[in-house]
């Protein structure tokens, strides 16, 4: 009996390695489209910063996703997901919530609170700026560096 555990436990750990490799694997993109996508899903996850453009050939909105594109790396230390919508007619619930004119960045933070709103593509380097000032982004950064090393 004991035999028939063993071989059956040896044959279901590789298995659940397996699945625990491919769950990790395909985490959320950082940059994706809104879709149906709604704000208390982020809620103290992840930092939104959601870009609306009345086209996805607005010159705005093309600038802003390549600036956010060289700086997914920044985004990502600071739990950043960018959420796109050019598709005013789709009347999705963050363009219903936040309501855009034309192109549009937003940051959101983590408890749910509009942040940052600019009518103008911004730079990573200014947008993580404004995350880091914020005492959610400051306190997770007390946290990281351990109980030692706080004033």
């Amino acid at each position: 009996m004991t035999r028939i555990l063993a071989l059956v436990l040896a044959a279901f750990i590789p298995a659940l390695t397996f699945a625990q490799d491919a769950s990790s694997t395909e985490a959320a993109p950082l940059i994706r489209p809104a879709g149906d996508s709604d704000l208390p899903e982020f809620l103290w996850v992840a930092r939104p910063v959601v870009v609306f453009a009345d086209s996805p050939n607005d010159p705005s909105f093309i600038e802003q996703m390549e600036l956010l594109e060289s700086g997914q790396e920044m985004l990502a230390v600071r739990d950043v997901v960018v959420l796109t919508d050019t598709d005013p007619s789709a009347r999705g619930p963050l363009r219903k919530k936040l309501r855009p004119r034309g192109f549009a960045l937003v940051l959101i933070a983590k408890d749910g609170t509009v942040e940052l709103r600019k009518p103008l593509p911004w730079t990573v380097r200014e947008l993580t700026r404004s995350i880091d000032k914020m005492p959610d982004r400051q306190r997770e950064v007390e946290e990281r560096r351990g109980p030692g090393l706080m004033q």
